[in-house]
């Protein structure tokens, strides 16, 4: 009876690894695709760099541009008439003198707002870009502006959907390989690298359970990946996300790992040493000087 145990066990175990090696050599890794050269650590400058200037503006990026930033990363809505413009928040609140959510508003009704209202550096004794012009930029405007610089555009506005004008505006620009595309939406990513196949995108946060959760059981092989990076915090939700083996196992599957928001010199150098591929930041002068490339 014993022997017969430990046969059925033995075939058991058998069967569980032939399955596991036909999985594996059927799962590919990340394509190779985008702006970013695997092993190029990245600095990625968040907003533009929103403590230096205001955020999600010409300006921003500008600096960010001038200061020889990797990347710019920016967030993407629409207005009532259909223009896709640069701004984080729905609603124009909290960093221009305007009020109101932007799918409700036209374009020339955001253009009249300035985008320097708000930003300070000094908790609120001095807003030295007040009426300086600056205002909330198009997508157009900013690729106008910047036609070689990649760029990490997020797809905030859910509904109505913005991807097919976003594709459009891409292909129209020459952009499609400067680009990488994340969405805290899932849905809004699927919809994305089915209407805009060939452009890179970051993986969404159930994606990246899921691959959280086979490489804590060593089964990380398993995962087939669907986009090209994982951008992620430290932490989320009391789980200790970012970690040496994290990067180790993203890696194998040729992801990249951007890590958001970093603003901590020590932290930036902490992560840089666990070999991450870039890291998000809204002090990028920080990090460049940090990586030797400061001006």
């Amino acid at each position: 009876m014993r022997q017969k145990r430990l046969k059925i066990t033995f075939g058991l175990i058998a069967v569980l690894l032939i399955t596991y090696i036909i999985l594996a050599l059927l799962t590919r890794t990340a394509a190779d695709r985008a702006f970013f050269d695997r092993g190029t650590f990245l600095v990625i400058a968040h907003q533009g760099g929103e403590k230096l200037r205001p955020s999600n503006t010409l300006a921003s990026f500008q600096h960010a541009v001038d200061l020889g930033v990797d990347v710019l990363e920016m967030d993407l809505h629409a207005t009532r008439d259909g223009t896709l413009v640069i701004m984080h928040d729905d609603a124009v609140d909290r960093t221009t003198d305007g009020a109101g959510k932007i799918k409700e508003m036209t374009l020339a009704e955001i253009k009249q707002m300035d985008a320097g209202y708000y930003w300070t550096d000094d908790d609120g004794q001095t807003y030295p870009y007040r009426g300086q012009g600056i205002t909330v930029p198009t997508l157009e405007e900013v690729f106008q502006a910047f036609p070689d610089m990649p760029m990490n555009i997020e797809i905030k506005q859910q509904e109505p959907s913005i991807v097919e004008p976003f594709c459009q505006l891409l292909t129209q620009y020459n952009m499609r390989d400067k680009v990488l595309i994340p969405s805290f939406h899932p849905e809004t990513l699927i919809e994305f690298r089915e209407k805009c196949p060939g452009v890179a995108t970051a993986m969404s946060e159930p994606e990246i359970r899921l691959f959280f959760g086979l490489d804590t059981a060593f089964l990380g092989r398993l995962f087939s990946p669907p986009g090209e990076a994982f951008q992620v915090p430290e932490y989320s939700g009391g789980i200790h996300v970012v970690t040496a083996r994290f990067v180790r196992g993203a890696q194998r599957r040729n992801i990249a790992v951007h890590v958001w928001t970093v603003n901590d010199p020590a932290d930036m150098q902490r992560f840089i040493e666990m070999g991450v591929d870039g890291i998000i930041t809204d002090r990028p002068d920080l990090l460049l000087d940090l990586v030797g490339r400061g001006k």
